[in-house]
């Protein structure tokens, strides 16, 4: 489903960044054309270096320094000012990355509950939205455990679950089982991919496993700056 037109949900066109190390430019993304659709989930492929994780950055409205087009819901976001960055990430995002990257004070349901909040949602509304993700992804029974309470594979299903409170348009995941086993990474990623397809979100994947990115519903590779 490469929606090329303006119903995608993620659109870049001529998407670019360049840093300068030692008086030398490199060119990390050098004209990255992609459109994700409604609900449709694409693996990000790439060797380590290729500019995955620049590419999520810039698309998640996480750094600045590139040129190009981004849409996200149809809205140009690339020239959006910091108060306008922040509010498309927090009403049309969620973020998952390789570590949970979880409050170490909060438990697994604060954790959950509390960009909810921020968002505007009522604290009974957030619980019970921040409840029904963590049981569906298994933790039912560890919903006031904190993290250093919990597994590996548990922290990573916290983490998915706050990415997806908000029912975001976009989900971008950087590596979200890169730091569990492989069985754990196995089980995790089967949970992620069931409850972004039952959220309807689309999502964004960065991944060098291959075999994940085959369960996804489409794969685009970037190499040496461009996608193929």
């Amino acid at each position: 489903m490469n929606d090329a037109n303006g119903s995608a949900v993620l659109q870049t066109v001529g998407l670019k960044r360049s840093f300068t190390q030692g008086g030398q430019t490199i060119d990390v993304l050098r004209g990255v054309d992609l459109a994700v659709g409604p609900g449709e989930i694409v693996a990000l492929l790439g060797p380590s270096g290729s500019g995955k994780s620049t590419l999520l950055q810039a698309v998640g409205l996480l750094e600045g320094g590139f040129e190009g087009s981004i849409r996200v819901d149809g809205v140009e976001v690339a020239k959006l000012d910091s108060a306008g960055r922040t509010e498309t990430r927090r009403d049309r995002m969620g973020f998952i990355y390789q570590f949970h990257h979880l409050l170490p004070d909060f438990t697994a349901i604060e954790n959950v509950v509390l960009p909810q909040l921020i968002h505007g949602a009522d604290r009974p509304t957030a619980e019970a939205r921040a409840e029904e993700l963590l049981t569906g992804l298994g933790l039912g029974g560890r919903l006031t455990h904190r993290p250093n309470q919990l597994s590996g594979g548990e922290q990573q299903r916290v983490a998915v679950a706050r990415a997806l409170a908000n029912r975001p348009a976009l989900v971008l995941a950087d590596e979200p089982t890169g730091n569990l086993d492989e069985a754990t990474a196995d089980i995790v990623f089967a949970e992620f991919l069931r409850l972004v397809r039952g959220e309807g979100s689309a999502a964004l994947v960065a991944t060098h496993n291959e075999r994940l990115a085959a369960r996804m519903d489409r794969v685009v590779r970037l190499h040496e700056g461009v996608l193929e």
